[in-house]
C-alpha cells in the first residue's frame, strides 16, 4: 500500500469513529433522560371531558350548516344570474318588457342603467324604463312585478297626467334586481372625491 492509501484509510476510519460517537452517544450517562409529565391526572382528566363534549356537539353543527346552506340555496333562487353586469341589465330590461307586455303595456327600451353595491355579496343592477299605460294597467303591472320569483324592487317612480281622452299616464320607472357582487365593478380604494 502506498503511502496516500493509508493516509485516506486512517482519516476514512477516524471520520467513522466520530460517526459512530455522535450517532450513539458513548459519551457520559447512556439511560435517556425522562421528562416530568406537563399536567397531573385531574386536569388531563378534565380536558379529556372537554374535547368529548366539543365532539358531541359536532353533528349538531353539522345539522345547522346544512339548514343554514339549504335556506341561502333557497333565497338566492332570486338572485339575477348572469355573466356580466350588462347580461344581468339586459336580463332585467327583458323581465320588465315580458311583464309589461303581458299587462299591454308597450315598452320600447331603456332609458339608462345602474349598479351599485349591497353588501360583500351582493350588488344592485336597475334599469330606467319609460311607457304609456291607463292607470290600472300600471297597476297590474306593479303587482305583477311583485310576484316574479326574483328579487326585484322599484327604486324610482314618476307618474304624470296624460293629455289624451282615454286618461292615460305617463310612468318613468327604475327596477331593480338583486346580483352576486362579482358582476360588479371593483370599488376603487384611495381615490379623492371632488
Amino acid at each position: 500500500m502506498k503511502l496516500n492509501d493509508k493516509r485516506t484509510l486512517a482519516v476514512l476510519f477516524t471520520l467513522l469513529v466520530i460517526t459512530v460517537v455522535v450517532r450513539f452517544g458513548s459519551f457520559g450517562d447512556s439511560a435517556p433522560a425522562t421528562v416530568a409529565p406537563s399536567e397531573n391526572v385531574p386536569q388531563a382528566e378534565a380536558r379529556l371531558q372537554l374535547l368529548r363534549q366539543k365532539v358531541a356537539t359536532v353533528p349538531g353543527r353539522e345539522t345547522i350548516f346544512k339548514q343554514a346552506a339549504a335556506e341561502l340555496e333557497t333565497r338566492e333562487k332570486g338572485i339575477l344570474r348572469a355573466d356580466t353586469k350588462a347580461q344581468a341589465q339586459a336580463q332585467l330590461l327583458q323581465l320588465a318588457q315580458s311583464i309589461a307586455q303581458a299587462n299591454g303595456i308597450e315598452i320600447h327600451g331603456m332609458e339608462e342603467s345602474h349598479d351599485r353595491p349591497l353588501t360583500a355579496d351582493y350588488g344592485e343592477v336597475s334599469v330606467t324604463v319609460s311607457f304609456v299605460c291607463a292607470i290600472e294597467q300600471f297597476v297590474n303591472f306593479m303587482a305583477a312585478l311583485g310576484d316574479q320569483p326574483q328579487i326585484l324592487a322599484t327604486n324610482d317612480i314618476r307618474i304624470a297626467g296624460g293629455t289624451d281622452k282615454k286618461k292615460n299616464v305617463q310612468v318613468r320607472l327604475s327596477v331593480a334586481a338583486v346580483v352576486p357582487r362579482k358582476l360588479l365593478p371593483a370599488e376603487k380604494k384611495g381615490a379623492a372625491a371632488f
